[in-house]
């Protein structure tokens, strides 16, 4: 995994399989692991987390049956393609601080807001 980290907090309530099991879904679902990205073994991430390999195995189980990993025997465990139903859109807050970042650099080359929307409309036309 590209740096992504998973953390367990055995003092939750929530058992630590169904923690790994959600925060690879939302770092799969937000495209943070991308299709195609290998995860460590069951043994690999137990001992990271220092957890039992049972309880990796049964959140990459559970991912599997969800269809967000694969795993096939010598080439690993990988994100499978999102089903379509899960594929979310850009994030909202991503594209607004985009589109700050434009519109500031538009005024500060001394662009009037009618010529930024201008040039937006011209951008999503073309």
């Amino acid at each position: 995994m590209s740096g992504e980290a998973v953390r367990v907090d055995t003092d939750s309530p929530v058992p630590p399989y169904e923690q790994i099991r959600a925060q690879l879904a939302a770092l799969i679902t937000t495209g943070r692991l991308p299709e195609g990205e290998r995860l460590p073994t069951v043994r690999q991430l137990a001992a990271d987390l220092g957890l039992a390999a049972g309880t990796v195995a049964r959140a990459y189980r559970e991912l599997e049956a969800a269809s967000l990993i694969h795993t096939r025997r010598g080439a690993g465990t990988r994100v499978a393609p999102l089903p379509a139903e899960l594929r979310q859109g850009p994030d909202p807050a991503e594209l607004a601080r985009l589109a700050r970042r434009f519109v500031a650099q538009a005024r500060a080359a001394g662009a009037a807001d009618t010529v930024v929307e201008a040039a937006v409309r011209e951008a999503l036309e073309g």
